[in-house]
């Protein structure tokens, strides 16, 4: 239990770090390296630290994984078209941009 509330507080921690990457007006702003790497974190629970997953990990590396299926599959989770235990639950909470900005984030690292 006290291992999914400190998850859980990452994870929002996480998500309301990027809420300034939108303006009143809409706009997208550029958002700084220090967020997006807050952001990913969340995701080195259980994809590996940088998306570089342990060897014979049950979870996918992220470090390097396409732009475009990524992106594609966290909008799935979100909307629950794509099954999962946890990732449904977790989707829910980014927009589109800091699904995009997690993508951007990932492909560019490199698998070890």
């Amino acid at each position: 239990m006290k291992f999914a509330m400190y998850r859980g507080a990452r994870v929002l921690l996480a998500v309301v770090s990027l809420v300034g990457m939108t303006t009143a007006t809409g706009q997208t702003t550029s958002v700084p390296a220090l967020q997006v790497r807050s952001l990913a974190a969340s995701c080195g629970a259980c994809h590996g630290t940088d998306g570089a997953a342990a060897p014979g990990a049950a979870m996918i590396p992220l470090a390097g994984y396409p732009r475009e299926a990524m992106v594609t599959q966290m909008r799935a989770f979100r909307d629950g078209s794509r099954a999962a235990t946890v990732m449904h639950q977790i989707a829910r909470g980014y927009t589109d941009r800091q699904i995009e900005v997690l993508a951007d984030y990932f492909v560019s690292m490199r698998q070890p």
